[in-house]
C-alpha cells in the first residue's frame, strides 16, 4: 500500500510540475515591461496573464509617450485597480499606496522593488508628493488614485483630491486619466481578485494642467473619474 501513496504522490507532483512550468511559459509571454528585475519580470507576466485571462481585461494601453515624465490616474472601486492600471501601461509604473497597505505582511519587500510610493496620510503626506517630484525628475510614470480611498457602488464617490494635479503643474507633466469599470466585485479589496470580472477602461486624452488653473482642472478631471459634475477640493 505504500508503494501506491508513493506513485500517487509521484504522479501528482509530476503533474503540478508540468502545470507550474505551463504556467511560468504563459507568464513570460504575456510580460511586456523591463522593471529591471528577472523576478519583478516574471511577475508583470503573472498579472497580466491573470488580468487578461481571469478577469478579461482587453490589451489597450494609456496613450504614454515612450519616455519622460507621465502621471496615470484612475477611478477607484476595488483592490483590483493597481492590477489593471498596471496592466494597461507599456512601461513600469510607480504606485503612490497609503502607508498601511505599503506594510502589509509579506508584501512590503514587493511594494519596494516595483518602486511603490508609500503616503502617510495622517502624518507626514509632503514626504511622498516629494518622492513623487523626483520620480517625475528622473522621467519615470507615476500612478495614483485621486479618490484616496476605494468607493463603495451605489454610493457617490468620494471628492477629486488635488494632488495629481498639483504633480502634473509642478513638473509640465502631462495627466493621464482613465475610468474602469466592470470590476465583478467593487467595494471590495481581496475578495475583488477573486470574483472574475469583465473589465471595460474609458481611456480619456491626456490633460495638460498648465492650460488650466487648478480647480477648473479638478472639476474636469471630477467629471471623467466619477461620471459627474461633482466639483472637488
Amino acid at each position: 500500500m505504500e508503494y501506491i501513496y508513493l506513485l500517487i504522490f509521484i504522479l501528482a507532483s509530476w503533474i503540478a510540475v508540468r502545470q507550474i512550468k505551463k504556467f511560468i511559459a504563459l507568464s513570460k509571454t504575456e510580460h511586456l515591461v523591463d522593471w529591471g528585475a528577472p523576478l519583478i519580470n516574471l511577475l508583470d507576466g503573472v498579472v497580466r496573464l491573470f488580468c487578461h485571462r481571469y478577469h478579461r481585461q482587453p490589451k489597450q494601453y494609456y496613450d504614454l509617450p515612450e519616455s519622460g515624465p507621465a502621471i496615470v490616474v484612475a477611478n477607484h472601486v476595488s483592490g483590483l485597480d493597481p492590477f489593471i492600471v498596471l496592466c494597461a501601461c507599456k512601461r513600469p509604473v510607480r504606485f503612490l499606496i497609503a502607508r498601511e497597505e505599503y506594510n502589509r505582511f509579506g508584501l512590503t519587500w514587493l511594494f519596494k522593488a516595483v518602486g511603490c510610493i508609500p503616503v502617510d496620510r495622517d502624518s507626514r503626506p509632503e514626504k511622498a508628493f516629494q518622492a513623487a517630484l523626483q520620480a517625475l525628475d528622473a522621467g519615470e510614470v507615476v500612478a495614483l488614485f485621486p479618490h484616496g480611498r476605494i468607493h463603495w457602488p451605489n454610493f457617490l464617490p468620494g471628492k477629486i483630491k488635488g494632488g495629481a494635479v498639483r504633480l502634473a503643474q509642478r513638473r509640465n507633466a502631462l495627466l493621464y486619466p482613465a475610468y474602469i469599470d466592470g470590476v465583478g466585485l467593487s467595494g471590495f479589496t481581496l475578495l475583488a481578485l477573486l470574483v472574475r470580472s469583465h473589465i471595460k477602461i474609458d481611456f480619456h486624452q491626456a490633460l495638460n494642467c498648465d492650460a488650466m488653473n487648478t480647480q477648473q482642472r479638478l472639476q474636469e478631471l471630477a467629471q471623467i473619474l466619477n461620471r459627474s459634475n461633482n466639483i472637488s477640493d
